[in-house]
């Protein structure tokens, strides 16, 4: 039975908690590493390595988490003048579908910057370039067990190149196709949940949200901090001197 409302029109009942409200720059996160006592590695993979730390808490007590290092991500939303987004359609083994996504990939060229990869990533899976570059947002995938960060760029300005000197096709992305999505169709799709990619979701919602709040504009430019990245930083060192001793 839903609670009955009294004349201020809020439900009956004990007053609710007063909570503190943030507002402006006070929304934001917070880098905080509390100090790590041990560090295992409890297996290797090709991209990603399974670790445990046993952490110090804030109470003297102690805690294990068990996660995987990540080197982290950028993706894109590719926009054309119609407003459709290029997306590639590409197998995903661990989860048994053919996922809608954008552009994406790894950071793991040495030395390259985050803007570059993402050019990069942009020209070898859907062989477009972009004149126009914003970011869109900053996330974290999964952040109670992956170290995965990701920036989400929005490019706009497409025109057609071919894919990079050296940049071999193969495993899933020799079966992958390049398609254009209406923006308006896609979030349509994401809201039905049809389109289950994070990323695509996190990108095509903002780029929507974006467009339709009139703050495509205001969006920060590419060479904006990225403060998640000198946190894994560093986490890595910190991790790498654990390992050492």
């Amino acid at each position: 039975m839903a609670a009955r409302e009294n004349a201020g029109g809020r439900p009956d009942g004990p007053e609710a908690p007063a909570l503190p409200v943030l507002t402006g720059d006070e929304i934001t996160d917070e880098p905080v590493s509390w100090p790590i006592r041990a560090h295992r590695v409890l297996g290797e993979g090709v991209i990603q390595t399974f670790v445990a730390d046993t952490v110090e808490t804030p109470d003297g007590g102690e805690m294990v988490r068990d996660y995987l290092l990540h080197t982290g991500a950028v993706g894109i939303i590719a926009l054309d003048e119609q407003n459709r987004v290029a997306v590639v359609r590409q197998v995903r083994h661990p989860v048994g579908f053919r996922l809608i996504e954008p552009p994406a990939g790894l950071l793991d060229v040495e030395g390259e910057d985050y803007l570059t990869g993402a050019q990069r990533e942009l020209a070898e899976e859907a062989m477009l370039a972009a004149s126009d570059w914003r970011i869109l947002v900053d996330y974290m995938t999964s952040p109670g067990c992956l170290q995965e960060t990701l920036r989400v760029y929005l490019a706009r300005g497409l025109s057609p190149v071919t894919r990079p000197d050296g940049f071999v096709v193969e495993n899933e992305e020799a079966d992958m196709d390049v398609v254009l999505v209406p923006l308006e169709d896609l979030v349509d799709a994401i809201y039905a949940g049809r389109v289950q990619n994070p990323t695509m979701v996190v990108g095509a919602l903002a780029a929507h949200g974006a467009l339709k709040s009139g703050r495509l504009d205001d969006l920060r430019t590419p060479d904006a901090p990225w403060p998640a990245r000198a946190a894994k930083r560093a986490r890595d060192a910190e991790l790498a001197r654990l390992g050492e001793s």
